[in-house]
This record gives C-alpha cells, sequence and structure tokens, in this order.
C-alpha cells in the first residue's frame, strides 16, 4: 500500500505528516522510504511524541511551529527521507 501511496504523493508534491516510527521489516514506513526516496523526494513529517502532542498545549504548538517553518521552507527539505517534529 504505502509504495502507490508514496507514488501519489510524489505526484502531488504533497508531505506525509505521521506518527508512524516503526523502522522494521521489509513493509515499514523507513524502508519504503529507503527505497523509494530520491533527492527530489519530498519529506515524511513524523510526530515524534503522538500521545505528548493529543495532551500538552505546549508541545502542540511546538509541533505546529515547526509545521509552518517546514511549510515555508519546503524547498530546502526536499531529499531528506524523514523530518521530525518537534
Amino acid at each position: 500500500m504505502i509504495g502507490w501511496f508514496g507514488d501519489w504523493l510524489k505526484k502531488k508534491q504533497m508531505v506525509l505528516l505521521t506518527a508512524n516510527r516503526s523502522m522494521k521489516g521489509k513493509d515499514s514506513l523507513e524502508q519504503v522510504m529507503r527505497e523509494e526516496s530520491t533527492d527530489e523526494s519530498l519529506p515524511v513529517l513524523t510526530i515524534s511524541n503522538a500521545d505528548r502532542l493529543l495532551n500538552d498545549p505546549d508541545y502542540r504548538g511546538r509541533c505546529v511551529e515547526s509545521l509552518v517553518e517546514i511549510a515555508l521552507s519546503l524547498d530546502s527539505y526536499q531529499g531528506a527521507r524523514r523530518v521530525f517534529i518537534p
């Protein structure tokens, strides 16, 4: 599933925002990124702590600030497979 979805994201020039930190297994998000990312790929934005995002307003605010900063300079993140926020 991630393969076709990743292709769709690339075509649409969209980023994936996820809390998926899985790095094990041949179908893990990390493995797919390693195999399919190019220098032109946009990064996968990964929330470092999903529980904290939901329960900590200060942390949530920092996540929003990071997302805005990334969005405003997205071209400079091309080729970075994964960016953790915050």
